[in-house]
């Protein structure tokens, strides 16, 4: 049985103007558009989200 997505915004943006991810299951994140949930989600493995997660936080900020 998969378990049904625990989604959330970022801490840094409003409930309104970002994206929500749901990082529960333990292969898998998935990522939705808040202002626009059912046009669709994407899938990303866990190991690859957390690369890109930790790049965007050692990048410069422009």
């Amino acid at each position: 049985m998969s378990e049904k997505p625990n989604w959330r915004t970022s801490s840094y943006t409003s409930q309104d103007s970002c994206v929500e991810i749901a990082d529960n299951t333990p292969q898998t994140v998935l990522v939705r558009d808040t202002k626009n949930r059912n046009y669709g989600v994407v899938a990303v493995a866990s190991e690859a989200w957390t690369d890109f997660v930790q790049d965007i936080k050692h990048r410069p900020s422009t």
